[in-house]
């Protein structure tokens, strides 16, 4: 077994959805590396986990803020392979007629953007908006620990407590910022900078789904109830690199994210329900790639 406690027993749907985040992003680099695919992407492998807990935690009248790394978020919200990569390869069929690719994506009470900073003051706006009209309803923004070295962060915090918003920033720390390690850009936690603000914290390093979920779901429901921000932080761990291939990490320490990821833990603490379905994801995200690719250029792109 990997470093780190056995995960718990997952449903079969949740299970089920790590891997098909997993095998889309495996997917995305591959067709890069074939030159099927231009510009550029920001994989979550080693993140899966973080958006899966908290999907069913969520509905469709929350907002939920994505970045530059969030095909994950989109996939935990609409399980939806095909519009998602039609998006990226700017194919028919795609989310926003293929004009906003791998980091800007706008589907229902779904954003994602690649400018850094720039959702958590939108999603505090959203956060005013679902307290004056619609309580009970919850404003999500994911960011990254690169994220706090931005102002309007911090500004948006401020508005959050002072109006007591509905605004939880969900902030996937996985220590790294494109390659400046946290150590060297971040002083001081970011604990203590919610702190500052009196909003609420909740931190974890664990990785299992189950576990994130009931510790996540209580405070979820305070938030919906109380109308005050939170800050949740995860630490956790990413396998790829900041795009395609800048990653400037030594191999020593890439050998540790990878034993501690959750993928190889799963798959040794339960490979009777493991196998089956990594095997039934990898062929449906295949089917996908193949079904997208065939597909004509959206009219938008041509």
């Amino acid at each position: 077994m990997g470093a780190g406690p056995r995960p718990s027993l997952l449903a079969d749907n949740d299970l089920a959805l790590l891997l098909l985040i997993r095998h889309f992003e495996h997917a995305v680099l591959d067709l890069f590396g074939q030159g099927k695919l231009h510009g550029t992407t920001h994989t979550c492998l080693g993140q899966e986990y973080i958006p899966v807990a908290l999907a069913p935690l969520l509905d469709d009248r929350d907002y939920v803020f994505s970045n530059h790394r969030g095909h994950g978020h989109y996939l935990a919200r609409f399980e939806d392979p095909y519009g998602l990569l039609a998006e990226v390869m700017g194919r028919e069929g795609s989310v926003c007629h293929g004009v906003g690719g791998s980091q800007h994506i706008y589907r229902g009470r779904y954003l994602s953007t690649g400018v850094q900073g720039q959702s958590v003051p939108v999603a505090a706006g959203a956060a005013l908006h679902l307290k004056r009209y619609e309580p009970g309803r919850a404003a999500v923004v994911h960011v990254g620990d690169g994220t706090w070295g931005e102002g309007s962060v911090y500004e948006a915090l401020n508005m959050a407590s002072l109006w007591s918003l509905p605004l939880v920033v969900v902030v996937e720390n996985n220590g790294i910022a494109q390659s400046t390690p946290a150590a060297s850009h971040t002083a001081g936690t970011i604990a203590a900078r919610a702190a500052a603000f009196g909003i609420d914290y909740f931190g974890t390093d664990s990785c299992d789904v189950n576990q994130l979920r009931s510790e996540l779901a209580p405070l979820l429901d305070q938030v919906r109830r109380t109308s005050r921000p939170l800050v949740t932080e995860f630490a956790t761990s990413r396998l790829g690199p900041h795009s395609k291939g800048d990653d400037t990490r030594a191999a020593a320490e890439l050998d540790r994210i990878r034993e501690m990821d959750w993928y190889p833990r799963y798959a040794e603490a339960f490979p009777a329900q493991f196998e089956p379905l990594d095997s039934k994801q990898h062929a449906l995200i295949a089917s996908v790639v193949r079904e997208v690719d065939a597909r004509p250029l959206s009219v938008w792109r041509t």
